[in-house]
């Protein structure tokens, strides 16, 4: 039977561990009120922005750069609307920097080697464009085992998503597809749904034909006849491509947050109640000890007592 100094030491390192466990799932419950109502007061915005992309696409003929100044690659739309052959897809992993989170990052990881699996059947190389730390560190010998370099590495963009993060993600998934390092661009990620569930998704941002697939069907792609467009729509599109690219980054990186709390919330929820549970079994044991250890020396001294009288 186990000593009681052992069983004591027990139950007070899970109490602490219940501690910290109840402390984390407080933490994460009021944080993921935040993210959700986050999520969800961008995604109607999300929707209205792909609508105007697609329809503003389908109503210009011919795109072209002649009138119009290029500072950046995420600025050259052309390019960036330009369908070509796959050779190289450039992928964003949305993670988290911390771990304690379930199978958040894990079902990510999953579905990350599952495309790279995929792309590499059909002779098409990967480049990974990792944010969070738990991803980077999952992913780095697993790709350079498979062959997908590791092109960009972001870390705090997982932690308190904004668009100055989302923009810069995208002007770098930009350059590389305008310099022709890849020819897709695509996310994978988690959408929310509520605080007890999520699901892992592959969002396809460019080329544009795709990008509606995660949407509810646009029915009337086709442009109000009295709209006017101010320089021209070439201007437009300009300004137009970056806001959609950016956005996208944006609400990928939003509905992970949301998920990623979610999904800690449910976790250290169940690390307490089986804190709970050993520390009350512990308990039993430990009183069976205790009382086994009593009535052994009860019995020794009425043993010995026995014998002094005999």
């Amino acid at each position: 039977m186990a000593n009681l100094k052992d069983i004591k030491n027990r139950i007070q390192s899970i109490e602490s561990t219940k501690k910290i466990t109840r402390a984390m799932k407080m933490v994460a419950a009021a944080k993921v009120k935040r993210a959700e109502s986050s999520v969800k007061a961008s995604r109607p915005y999300t929707k209205e922005l792909i609508s105007m992309f697609q329809k503003l696409v389908n109503a210009v003929d011919e795109f072209s750069s002649a009138t119009l100044k290029i500072k950046a690659a995420i600025d050259d739309y052309p390019e960036l609307l330009v369908t070509r052959e796959v050779k190289n897809v450039g992928i964003l992993v949305v993670t988290s920097n911390k771990g304690l989170a379930g199978a958040y990052n894990a079902n990510v990881v999953r579905e990350t080697l599952k495309r790279i699996e995929a792309y590499k059947q059909q002779g098409i190389g990967v480049q990974l464009f990792i944010a969070g730390q738990k991803g980077i560190s999952a992913l780095r010998k697993k790709c350079a085992l498979l062959g997908c370099p590791i092109a960009k590495k972001y870390y705090s963009a997982v932690d308190a998503p904004s668009p100055i993060e989302s923009r810069a993600i995208a002007e770098d998934m930009a350059e590389y597809f305008v310099d022709a390092k890849i020819d897709k661009i695509e996310i994978v990620t988690t959408r929310f749904k509520n605080m007890m569930s999520y699901r892992v998704e592959d969002w396809q941002v460019l080329p544009v034909e795709g990008v509606l697939d995660r949407h509810e069907k646009i029915s009337d792609n086709i442009l109000d006849p009295l709209m006017e467009f101010i320089p021209d729509k070439h201007h437009i599109l300009q300004k137009i491509v970056p806001m959609y690219m950016t956005n996208i980054f944006y609400q990928a990186l939003l509905e992970a947050q949301a998920s990623e709390l979610a999904s800690r919330m449910t976790a250290m929820s169940a690390a307490t109640s089986n804190a709970e549970q050993m520390i009350h079994d512990l308990s039993i044991e430990y009183n069976k000890t205790r009382q086994f250890a009593i009535t052994q020396e009860i019995i020794e001294v009425v043993s010995g007592s026995n014998a002094q009288a005999g």
